[in-house]
């Protein structure tokens, strides 16, 4: 798992919750005023996530106000970029020209060198849940003053770009535990390029983008493409090609830059799919052939020889085994 820190309340004396977390915060995003109705029994959870520049804080807490003011900034400003994503609750933002409210999946952008005031409000357990993200602006390739115009725009994580940013954040947000420590800053520039696309996006600036950053966002939506779509038996490169605007031709070249080509990874993506659910007892009675058939295999026999291949026993023998043991 990728090097990570986890505060919980009930860790820590009654009297010391709400100013551990405080001070927490202020370290993880910038110093803030943090008020809350609830102080002398807060409840919190929060993990901070290093991906070496970046860092992303799952949390869930009760209702607080966050204030970053003119004064603290003079004090010390990192010169950050904060980004919100409310999964439970919402969160009423009050910028210098704006108040806005965003609710689960709208997706908050504030800077550390600007004022600003972020109420939560808790969702129905009582707490609000979101994942904070934290990015030095410099790694960013907009300008300051069109970073401006990204606070106050109602960006979406339910669609585009801004889904992917929101489905990997989510994925760090329910753990870490397929990833090694080194993978960190790996998973941190993927980030990094992921909101500059979002960004660019929103701006109608796409010139903006790095060529690199632009080949490794489109690679993301390739991916998540044939993840929504590897039922589909005739989900092939050519298709993929054509449901992004590009040729077959640079499709494979895009793919040159991976671990395998596209077509080596759909049919990896479909046997571990289909693994998965010849391990699941609630499909134990479906036959192996619609398992296949499922997974974009029509003829048993090739994903009975593809997934010997790939694991070295036929799937029979996989299902077998695992009800034995």
């Amino acid at each position: 798992m990728v090097v990570e820190s986890v505060y919980r309340s009930e860790d820590v004396p009654i009297a010391d919750r709400f100013d551990g977390w405080s001070a927490l915060v202020g370290q993880t995003h910038a110093p803030v005023e943090v008020v809350s109705d609830h102080r002398e029994d807060f409840r919190v959870f929060q993990r901070t996530l290093s991906l070496g520049a970046v860092s992303v804080w799952p949390a869930s807490f009760q209702p607080v106000l966050f204030r970053r003011t003119p004064q603290l900034i003079r004090e010390s400003d990192p010169e950050r970029l904060h980004l919100t994503l409310p999964l439970k609750g919402t969160l009423h933002v009050s910028r210098e020209r704006d108040d806005t409210s965003y609710g689960p999946y709208g997706l908050n952008v504030v800077r550390t060198s600007h004022p600003f005031e972020i109420r939560s409000i808790e969702g129905s357990d009582g707490l609000h849940t979101g994942v904070g993200l934290e990015v030095p602006a410099a790694l960013l390739p907009v300008p300051g003053r069109q970073l401006d115009r990204l606070t106050g725009l109602r960006l979406s994580a339910k669609e585009g770009i801004g889904a992917l940013l929101a489905q990997l954040l989510t994925q760090l947000a329910n753990g870490t535990h397929a990833y090694q420590p080194t993978d960190g800053p790996r998973l941190g520039q993927v980030v990094v390029d992921l909101l500059s696309a979002l960004f660019a996006h929103a701006l109608e600036a796409d010139a903006l983008l790095p060529p690199e950053t632009h080949r490794q966002t489109l690679v993301l939506r390739i991916r998540a493409y044939v993840r929504a779509h590897l039922h589909d038996p005739h989900l092939t490169p050519a298709g993929i090609a054509a449901a992004h605007h590009i040729s077959t031709s640079y499709l494979h070249r895009l793919f040159r830059h991976e671990d395998e080509t596209v077509a080596a990874w759909i049919r990896r993506q479909r046997l571990d799919r289909a693994r998965r659910d010849l391990a699941d007892p609630a499909l134990r009675t479906t036959p192996i052939h619609a398992i296949a058939a499922r997974w974009g295999f029509p003829r048993a026999a090739d994903f009975t020889r593809s997934f010997r291949t790939a694991y070295g026993v036929p799937p029979s023998d996989y299902r077998s085994t695992l009800r034995r043991e």
